[in-house]
């Protein structure tokens, strides 16, 4: 049965640019980065990363108060799929000798950051404006000269923020170099969380993809060895990776939206007390409420409790990962990581 390999899966080939000389996620010589540690870099001090600060997460952005948006969102997503790749790598060490496995946690934080960067203003409601325009509103009046040029219709009419952050990354716009901001092929298809095209956009919703940059997700996927589902309509399984820049997205949309609802009074202090700690298992409650005894600060409490319902999904997501790692390598796996965790802790989760 087909199966994608590691050693092929990470690779510091860069999209627009040659074929790397060096050889190795760390290549030759004194380099103090590796080309991982350089997508991580670029995303962090490009100008779209830094555009997220003005766009609201969950919560409109109140100026009495701080709440996440976009950008504080994206770092602390990035900082959990720190943890998630690092606890990957370690137990793949421990599993086999996964060729490149220290690059995981720097792929994954770097993916992370990215993961939001084609959200338009106003998130999913932004998206149905956008994709309204063009199928209810004046943009209609495009639709014989956009398919009159040769461009499908459904990269306007399915707008797709997913796909509009991997055309941001890859198309060479003008003043630009070739490959957009030349990422890793892995770092690139680590955001790609639906792949396929916007051509199946009327029957799955999502995509990962418009149609006006199959041939450059082709490139990646194949490049890669990702496994096709369908080649013909450039439909193919998940590249491993993205199933941890997921899991940490949906860790950090439910417990920090939970943190920031506090703050914002609509839930109360001991609400989100029993919240969080739901979490826990029952024999920690008593060791939790008596560290939040010596914590005086209510919001230090709450954070205090965050950080461990955090670090508790980490590890509950990283060993679904290890234990389905042969089903995802075949393309097998279905669902999130979130989905499988253990019952008591996906209850938690989907009832906070």
């Amino acid at each position: 049965m087909s199966r994608m390999n590691w050693d092929q899966l990470i690779s510091n080939r860069r999209f627009g640019a040659p074929e790397p000389k060096r050889t190795g996620a760390l290549g030759g010589g004194m380099e103090m980065r590796t080309e991982f540690d350089r997508d991580y870099d670029r995303l962090i001090f490009s100008a779209p990363f830094r555009r997220l600060q003005n766009k609201a997460q969950i919560f409109p952005l109140p100026k009495n108060i701080f709440v996440h948006n976009r950008l504080t969102h994206s770092l602390e997503v990035s900082c959990v799929g720190r943890s998630l790749g690092n606890y990957i790598a370690r137990r793949l060490t421990d599993n086999q000798d996964t060729p490149h496995r220290g690059s995981i946690a720097t792929v994954v934080s770097a993916a992370c950051l990215a993961h939001d960067m084609g959200n338009p203003p106003f998130g999913h409601s932004g998206e149905r404006a956008i994709r309204a325009y063009f199928t209810e509103g004046n943009g209609r009046q495009w639709y014989d000269a956009v398919v009159g040029e040769g461009h499908p219709w459904e990269d306007f009419a399915y707008f797709e923020g997913n796909a509009n952050g991997f055309r941001l990354l890859t198309h060479q716009f003008e003043g630009r170099r070739p490959g957009g901001f030349a990422l890793t092929y892995t770092t690139l298809a680590a955001i790609v969380k639906y792949p396929w095209s916007s051509a199946r956009a009327p029957e799955s919703g999502k995509f990962g993809y418009f149609q006006s940059e199959r041939e450059t997700y082709l490139d990646v996927a194949n490049y890669l060895g990702i496994l096709p589902v369908d080649p013909a309509t450039g439909h193919y399984v998940r590249h491993p990776l993205v199933y941890l820049v997921e899991a940490a997205d949906d860790i950090c949309y439910q417990v920090m939206d939970v943190e920031d609802a506090y703050k914002l009074r609509i839930l109360s202090y001991e609400r989100t007390v029993d919240l969080l700690l739901r979490y826990f298992l029952a024999e920690s409650h008593d060791h939790a409420l008596a560290t939040l005894e010596t914590i005086g600060d209510r919001n230090e409490r709450i954070a205090y409790l965050r950080a461990k319902a955090i670090n508790i999904l980490v590890e509950a997501c990283a060993e679904v990962f290890i234990e389905h790692e042969e089903e995802i390598l075949r393309g097998a796996f279905t669902g999130t990581l979130v989905s499988q965790m253990p019952k008591r802790l996906y209850a938690a989760y989907r009832d906070n």
